[in-house]
Order: structure tokens, then sequence, then C-alpha cells
């Protein structure tokens, strides 16, 4: 019997050592440095006598966000399972990025708000300190573990093209950093790691090759964040999420804070459509005012502004389904954004890419020619983890008020059962647990359906007061 999509997430989110690495190939080229290209470089170090990263921005990335990420000013969200993913592939990591100042976090410092109540149930404690920082701390903490590898080089260039022999690709071309013609590389095993804007498809298409099927959810996200002086004279908030629900004339919203290196606080606001945040200290000064809990308007009022406002906009979720192509060529994959990107309220991104190097060990270690045969067991999997994580967040997209479907068959029963949910983990601790290991992406979905959660969720329905059903 084949394993279910639950059995076969939690095998590939192991945090055992992967052992009995072999080398299947001479060369391995991964287009992109972000997090994802970065992981699967980590994880082609154990089969390829060479990996290169081809990645046109070398600069260290400490120093702010990559010009290939313009979403890198933003709060960024290292969920526990892509955390465990980290540390499986770095050992030490977590404990490294807490030398190199990330702030460590104390038990019971996490506040979080639905629709204006705090919740009071305890916040699941995860079984190493978690990781807040800023995305380019954690980015250069992973770069720097990655080049530290021998048989891994950085390469300062832009890809412009995969080389196809036959049916498989067997090269890559690029534009070296300073350069005015065209390079190129061979190679057994192409990895896309471009991210949302990844050109592959086209390429594909190029070359005669059918392009990955894409999928959009939109969601109109519009972000604004900004960085404060952490002052403890002006608030004690550690770390805190507000978020506003649609339904009953809500406007949905969210707004986060985070303790971050450098003894400072990140905090972002966020709406939907036409609610779009400015590029403005005024605006952002009073939607904390107005829209948030007092944590947000007590810095945003009295704390220390550093640098200006940065806004960010996401027209929608999508996803490239390579597993339904009928031809593929062999050498090549893809993780990341370029793969699939979701709504990234829910910090799903860096997660996934860790989870999909996961996907990439496995499909390694499970004895194949992937420089002659396409690689269509790692997409399999991969296909696992974009799942899970679509599952999650375009199901609660579909209740915005601007999105209208397509909606999945038995939507208006899991809405339903899900606001139950998100209800009953406010106050019950059990149903918080269960929800957390589901939204850190810890556990598939479908864990939520078993029967003793079910039970408990319509016990707490029952048990409410009639009055405050409404």
């Amino acid at each position: 019997m084949l394993p279910s999509a639950s059995q076969r997430f939690a095998q590939l989110s192991t945090v055992q050592q992967p052992t009995g690495a072999q080398i299947v190939m001479r060369r391995a080229v991964v287009l992109g440095g972000s997090i994802a290209g970065l992981l699967a470089a980590r994880v082609l170090s154990d089969h390829a006598d060479e990996v290169l990263v081809i990645e046109p921005d070398t600069s260290d990335v400490a120093l702010g966000p990559r010009p290939g990420a313009p979403q890198g000013s933003q709060v960024h969200a290292l969920l526990a399972a892509g955390q465990a993913q980290i540390e499986r592939w770095f050992p030490g990591f977590t404990e490294q990025a807490f030398d190199a100042g990330a702030p460590r976090p104390t038990s019971g410092t996490g506040r979080i708000f639905i629709n204006g109540v705090r919740r009071t149930a305890p916040m699941s404690r995860p079984q190493v300190p978690g990781l807040i920082t800023t995305r380019p701390f954690l980015e250069a903490l992973v770069r720097r573990r990655t080049l530290a590898i021998g048989n891994v080089t950085l390469v300062p260039g832009r890809a412009d093209g995969v080389i196809l022999d036959g049916d498989r690709v067997s090269g890559v071309r690029y534009l070296p950093d300073g350069a005015d013609e065209l390079a190129t590389v061979d190679t057994d095993l192409v990895v896309d790691a471009m991210g949302r804007s990844s050109r592959l498809g086209d390429w594909l298409e190029e070359n005669g090759w059918p392009r990955p099927p894409m999928r959009r959810m939109p969601i109109k996200l519009n972000y604004a964040t900004a960085l404060f002086k952490r002052d403890e004279q002006v608030s004690d908030a550690w770390m805190a999420i507000a978020q506003t629900t649609p339904g009953n004339g809500r406007i949905p919203r969210i707004g986060g804070i985070n303790s971050v290196e450098g003894d400072r606080w990140l905090m972002l606001v966020a709406g939907y459509d036409d609610d779009r945040p400015r590029r403005d200290a005024d605006d952002f000064i009073a939607r904390c005012r107005d829209h948030f809990p007092t944590e947000f308007r007590e810095i945003a009022e009295n704390g220390q502004m550093i640098g200006d406002v940065v806004t960010y906009h996401q027209a929608d979720s999508r996803r490239r389904d390579f597993h339904q192509l009928d031809r593929l060529p062999a050498g090549l994959v893809a993780a990341g954004d370029a793969v699939a990107s979701f709504n990234p309220i829910y910090g799903q991104g860096m997660t996934s890419a860790a989870m999909h190097a996961s996907c990439l060990s496995a499909y390694l270690r499970s004895g194949p020619a992937p420089h002659t045969e396409p690689a269509r067991a790692y997409f399999q999997q991969v296909r696992v983890i974009v799942d899970a994580a679509w599952q999650v967040s375009t199901f609660a997209d579909l209740g915005l008020p601007h999105v209208d479907g397509p909606y999945p068959p038995g939507y208006r029963l899991v809405r339903w059962f899900s606001e139950l949910l998100l209800e009953g983990s406010m106050t019950d601790e059990v149903i918080d647990e269960r929800l957390a290991r589901v939204t850190t992406m810890a556990e598939h979905p479908y864990a939520l359906a078993r029967p003793s959660t079910v039970w408990r969720v319509l016990r707490f329905r029952l048990s409410r007061p009639r009055h405050s059903r409404r």
C-alpha cells in the first residue's frame, strides 16, 4: 500500500541526520542563491563532485536585502519545521545564529490577537528556541555555512537559459558579472531556484518542451514595514501578531512585531485589495494606532523609527505543477518559489524551500540516474509539500471578500470547522497545540481531521454559552 500524503509529509519532514551519501554526478548547477538555492546546494554537496551556485548578487547579504529579493526588508518568519530542516543540514545553526546576534526568546513572550481579542491559551513551546531575525541576517548565515563546504562555489552571474542535448539538460548559459558575452557550463543536474519570476517555463518552451501549468490565487496583499529601536521604556513587546479576519463588516488586516538582531523591532502592517499602506511614516503610525492593539500604537507613536517605511505588494499566490507534465527533460529540478509561492502572511516561503531540500535529498538517496531520467519522483515529493502549504493558505484566502474562488469541494463545511478551530485555539491549549503544528508545517493539514481533534473542537463548540455563538 502506498503511503498517504500525511505519511509522506512526515517522512520528508524528518529531522534525522541523513546517512549513506553517494556521489551520483560530476557537477550540479543551482540557479539562484536564495534560501532555496543555498539549501539545494547543501544537499547536492553530498551527491556531486562539484556544485556551482550562479547568483548575480554576491555581496554580503547581511548588509541588507538582495536586489533579487525585494521582499527582504519585510517581516519574515522561519516556521518551526523550516528551522528544524536548516538545523538538520547545518547542525548547530540555531546556536550559531544566537551567537551572531539573533535575540533569544524566552517563554511566554509572544502575544497573538484575533479580531482584537488576545489569545489566552499558552503558546506552544518548540523543542528549540525559535529564530526571529531579519531575512538578510538569516540568509547570510545560510550562505556562509553553504559556501564553507569545500565543493560548493558561488559564481557571480545571471542565468540566461538552459542547454538541452536530446531529452536531457546538459548545461546552462549565464552572463558572468562584469562581462559582455554569455558563458556556458556543462552540468549533470540543474536546480531552478530563481523564485517567483523564474523564466524556466520560457526556456523549456523555446526548446520544444511544455511549460509547467501554473495555478494562481489572487490575493492583492499590501505590506508596509518599519524598523524601530527597541526600548523597554516604550514597550515590553517581544513578538506580537494581530489579525482581523473578514466577516461581520470587518476589514481583513494583519500586523506583526518581531524583536530582531541589533536590538530592534521590525513591525509590519498589511491590508488587502484597495487597503494599501503607503510609504509614509504618518500613515504607518495612524494604521498602528487605529487598527491594531496597544503594543503597535506604543511603538509607532513613541519609538524611534530607523530609516524609511518600506512597502511591498504581492498580487497572487502561484504554483507551477511540474508533476503534471507528460514530458520533462532529465537533469532538471526546481525548488522554492520557482515551484510555488504563497501568501507571505502565513510564513510558508522559507520553510517550504527548506522542505524542498529534504525532497531533493530523498530523491538523490533513492538511487536515481538524474542526468538520464526525468526527476518525476522528486516533483511528486515536492507536490506533497506544496499541496499542504497551498491548502492552508488558499483556504484562508478564499474567505477574503475580493477573492472569488475557485472553491474546492466541501469548502463551506471546512471553513465552518476552521472557524471553530481558530476560536477554540484562543483558549484551549490542546487545540492550539494541534493547530500550531499544522500552521508551522510540522504536520500535514490532514492531522486536523483526526477524530480526537474533531471531537475536541465540537465539544468546545457545545460547551460555549448560547449567546456567545452568535
